[in-house]
């Protein structure tokens, strides 16, 4: 399939390892330009070493904390820079902790908004108007099921992270004149770092194994399995080629059938 993504510059948050890291490979393989950051350098660097070497692309790295507007937005402004503007914009950042309501203080809440909206709300503002001078751009959140279903022990996820639909929706609308979409991806249980540190809370709370727990929860999925970076990474290629150009302002959930709404 031709996604016309060969030559675009493509900045990706939280990119060093899991979902993060199999979106950036999926880019390098249709021959598009990163710029790509997360917090641990190290990591980092063995992405940027790997990837530029298997796919001959140019990866610019850096590291920081999606938190710190002041730093993602010098980010943005050096890979524009480099690159001559920024085609495509991948909103990923880890996810809150899993805790129940009682046990969850004021300052969980502003961490969570902090690094699951407000990071979007920067990244958006910083990128949209390189979008704006080329009339064209994807810009694309990674979120989760909890937009659609709230799943047990995150409750910060199932409060925080529908607010990034919404704005998501509202700038598709905005900013569709531009030539611009917007969009979401909400993975299901994906075998990632995030969903090893959900299987450790639940075993625990259960009395059981990790192992036990991931089963259990490939059971209750249509297709029996969990999910896997990669084919997050190609619903993410997907949305931002040119064969989606007339999908905006949605949310497209890839969990192997497990939300049971219409």
């Amino acid at each position: 399939m031709e996604t016309g993504l060969r030559g675009k510059t493509v900045l990706i948050t939280g990119a060093s390892q899991g979902m993060g890291r199999a979106t950036a490979e999926a880019f390098a393989a249709e021959g598009a330009r990163l710029a790509i950051c997360a917090r641990n350098q190290k990591t980092l660097e063995t992405a940027q070493a790997e990837i530029s070497s298997r796919h001959k692309t140019e990866v610019m790295v850096e590291a920081l904390d999606v938190t710190d507007a002041d730093k993602l937005r010098r980010f943005v402004a050096a890979a524009a820079e480099h690159f001559g503007g920024i085609d495509v914009a991948v909103a990923n950042a880890g996810g809150p902790p899993a805790k129940n309501f009682l046990s969850l203080t004021p300052e969980d809440w502003r961490k969570a908004v902090d690094v699951n909206f407000l990071s979007v709300v920067t990244l958006a503002r910083e990128v949209i108007p390189h979008m704006q001078r080329k009339r064209w751009g994807r810009f694309i959140t990674i979120t989760s099921t909890s937009v659609r279903q709230p799943i047990p022990d995150l409750l910060l996820s199932n409060s925080v992270r529908p607010a990034v639909v919404g704005l998501i929706k509202s700038l598709a609308i905005e900013f569709g004149k531009d030539g611009l979409t917007f969009n979401n991806i909400a993975p299901g249980y994906t075998a990632t770092e995030r969903l090893s540190e959900l299987s450790k809370v639940r075993a625990l709370a259960a009395g059981t194994s990790e192992e036990q727990i991931r089963e259990r929860w490939a059971q209750e999925i249509p297709l029996r399995r969990l999910g896997e970076p990669q084919e997050i990474a190609d619903a993410i290629i997907w949305l931002a080629s040119d064969r989606a150009a007339y999908v905006t302002g949605q949310t497209l959930v890839v969990d192997g059938g497990n939300y049971r709404g219409l």
